[in-house]
């Protein structure tokens, strides 16, 4: 039997995806990054904070094809697999994070793939037991909610509600059900994974199922597809900036209008992408070889690069040469000094990592080799 075709514009968004995430992830100086390339100190979205709202929309997407023939047919018989994924997800989160650094007291908790592994195994069951309708109204719910958890519950030990970093409700609930040794060591006072913003980033995944079902709807054209996409694209970036004097933009609280921008922002990339992709089939000058495919190549193993990266620059820091550690060894002696300006030569390092995970997850592809949860 042949495998179902894979739907290419989700594996490019996937992969762009994947390569803005290592530009950002593994600068060649975390001193000398570009703004663009830096998260918002509190308030505000940069090109950075796109990465993971997009990664939750993708699974959303990724859910609505996944398990469409299953809600049709046994929701029952497909429940446990969601589950079993999102404790290999969550385990992997772990792994990575203690490697070669395991301290069971300060052991943070939250963290990237644990919050998608949350989210992963609460979007699961939402798509299986609801329709688009179901799940318009649980969006609303969960951002509606929050917003009223956060801007109207008072906090314990603190005064009125808040949305200060340390002094909100989220990080109020943090510190008292995991602890402050538990928390991001870079404030152990609140976590930007926590466990209350996993209400509204459920949310950026509940967007990504509402698309995902519209382009697998089967009585509408390809290009009507798109356009729709568009259109929703528009209104939910619209909508995510009328709210934000409200509830400002914020990563790390995950707020509402966060949701709605960047939610809107992979529906405009997801829609221009599927038009070229999918409906146009403009996959470059030697087809799928073209210029789709490296995207493609890091779109189909987005864990192994996710994961890869992160015990590969582990390591790397680590390990020391010459009173250095690895990483910035290799940076100050291999890179740094073809370069004037230290912001270009940050940009250079994390292009460097990009371009070798690039060729290693090409390899990869090229023997249709592909890590999953």
């Amino acid at each position: 039997m042949n495998p179902k075709p894979r739907l290419l514009s989700l594996d490019v968004f996937r992969g762009l995806t994947v390569a803005l995430m290592l530009l950002v992830n593994h600068p060649g100086d975390w001193g000398h990054s570009y703004p663009a390339l830096a998260h918002a100190d509190w308030n505000g979205c940069t090109l950075a904070d796109l990465v993971f709202p997009f990664f939750l929309f993708i699974v959303g997407v990724s859910v609505a094809y996944a398990l469409a023939k299953a809600r049709a047919t046994a929701p029952g018989a497909a429940l446990p697999g969601v589950l079993r994924r999102a404790a290999v997800l969550a385990a992997l989160g772990l792994f990575a994070s203690t490697w070669l650094d395991f301290e069971w007291a300060t052991l943070r908790l939250p963290g990237v793939l644990m919050r998608i592994a949350l989210v992963y195994g609460l979007a699961g069951p939402l798509f299986l037991y609801s329709t688009w309708r179901g799940q318009v109204l649980a969006l609303l719910a969960l951002l509606l909610g929050y917003a009223a958890l956060m801007q109207l519950v008072p906090v314990p030990g603190v005064g009125p509600a808040n949305l200060g970093a340390a002094t909100n409700l989220g990080a109020w609930l943090d510190r008292t059900v995991l602890g402050e040794a538990h928390l991001w060591k870079e404030s152990r006072t609140w976590d930007p994974e926590g466990l209350l913003g996993t209400l509204p980033a459920l949310g950026s995944t509940v967007l990504g199922l509402l698309a995902g079902q519209w382009l697998r709807h089967l009585g509408h054209k390809p290009g009507h597809k798109a356009l729709v996409l568009w259109a929703a694209g528009i209104v939910l970036v619209l909508a995510g900036l009328l709210w934000s004097p409200w509830f400002p933009l914020n990563k790390a609280l995950w707020s509402p209008s966060y949701v709605l921008l960047t939610g809107g922002l992979a529906a405009l990339l997801l829609g221009g992408l599927y038009w070229l992709c999918d409906v146009q089939g403009v996959r470059g000058w030697q087809g799928v070889r073209g210029w789709a495919w490296p995207w493609q190549a890091l779109g189909v193993n987005a864990l192994a690069a996710f994961f890869g990266s992160s015990i590969v620059a582990r390591s790397l820091n680590r390990a020391h040469i010459g009173g250095l550690s690895a990483k910035d060894f290799l940076y100050q002696r291999g890179i740094a000094p073809w370069f004037a300006d230290p912001y270009l030569a940050s940009l250079a390092g994390a292009t460097a990592c990009l371009g070798i995970w690039l060729v290693i997850l090409l390899a990869l592809h090229r023997r249709g080799w592909v890590w999953k949860a």
